[in-house]
């Protein structure tokens, strides 16, 4: 059996059985045998700053906002012992955390420890009865009190399980 190159416009190539197919072009669409590029790329998500800034002006719903918190990383403060820092001084328990290392470091100082991890995870891992604040430091903070975490907890489930 023998091939040819299927390209729109290419001539014809007879390859000899066995043969691999010649490599693309450059500047040729397609990036291969039988490929199309996208007609039209897909839309990046909003940064976790991009969705503060949004949620908190009213131009995006809260399950977009929890969508977009669920999938971005979220910048945590640490100390010497693995898990949350939490701040105790406010009328519930609060951990913050920050959309980005920039914000981290304008609350914790350039020298400061943390880890990342995602919304999603934020979401699984925060103890019972604790909220959360983004960007303490920021122009849009935001504050989750532990009923806030528990709404996104339950809204996170129906979306799992249905």
């Amino acid at each position: 059996m023998y091939g040819y190159d299927q390209n729109p416009g290419a001539q014809q190539q007879y390859a000899p059985p066995g043969a691999q197919p010649p490599p693309q072009q450059q500047g040729m669409p397609g990036g291969g045998y039988g490929q199309q590029p996208p007609l039209y790329p897909e839309p990046s998500p909003p940064s976790l700053a991009d969705a503060v800034r949004a949620f908190t002006t009213g131009s995006m719903s809260a399950e977009d906002f929890q969508q977009a918190f669920a999938t971005s990383k979220v910048y945590c403060p640490r100390g010497d012992n693995p898990g949350f820092l939490a701040l105790h001084n406010t009328q519930q328990p609060v951990i913050p955390m920050f959309t980005s290392l920039k914000e981290l470091r304008r609350y914790a100082g350039k020298d400061s420890k943390y880890f990342v991890i995602t919304g999603a995870e934020v979401i699984d891992l925060l103890p019972t009865g604790y909220g959360f604040v983004l960007d303490m430091e920021g122009e849009h903070r935001m504050v989750f009190d532990a009923k806030a975490v528990e709404q996104m907890v339950d809204f996170a489930m129906r979306r799992m399980y249905g």
